[in-house]
Parts: structure tokens; sequence; C-alpha cells
């Protein structure tokens, strides 16, 4: 099994703390949550987190997800994993602290 990345600011996580799924801004002003696979997340927080406090990595099973996940052109023009709805959180496998 392959799983699949979110890097997420803890404040942001604990939001949806009492829900039974979790839904990045980027749903409501993209149309999907931007997630990635192992060998993205390195150059994703060195884009986008680097100066963001108490990051954390959610690693999802792509296999227990109920939104529709598609794998789309995006930076340096490689695939990354996209998810069109909510994230499901018993798809959540581990919640890892970066910082």
């Amino acid at each position: 099994m392959s799983l699949i990345y979110h890097v997420v600011p803890a404040k942001d996580w604990a939001t949806f703390e009492n829900k039974s799924t979790y839904e990045a801004a980027s749903l409501q002003s993209e149309g999907f949550i931007h997630l990635s696979t192992e060998c993205q997340v390195a150059g994703v927080l060195e884009r986008y987190y680097q100066n963001v406090p108490d990051r954390l990595l959610l690693h999802i099973d792509p296999t227990l997800l109920t939104a529709e996940l598609k794998y789309e052109i995006s930076t340096n023009n490689e695939r990354f994993p996209h998810l069109y709805g909510p994230l499901n959180k018993d798809s959540v496998l581990t919640v890892e602290h970066l910082d």
C-alpha cells in the first residue's frame, strides 16, 4: 500500500477535532484538497510551509478515502494527488508532528 500525505498547521487540524471529516481551505477556494506522495512531501514543505509553525503531516491510506482522488499535473509538471471532497478522518493512519 502506498500512502499519500497532507501537510496542515496543527491549529487548522484542531478545528475539525470533533468531526469525522476535515476540509482544507483549498477545498472551498480550489475545489480540492492538496495531497502529496511520499517523495513530494519535502518539496511541498520547502515551497509552501517553511515559515509555518506547528505543522502536522497526515499519513493517509488512499484505499479508505470516501471522496474522489485524482492525480493531476501541478507544480514542476508533477502529478499530485488531489482530493475532491472532505477528507474522511478514518483514512488518516498517522498524524506526525513535524515541529
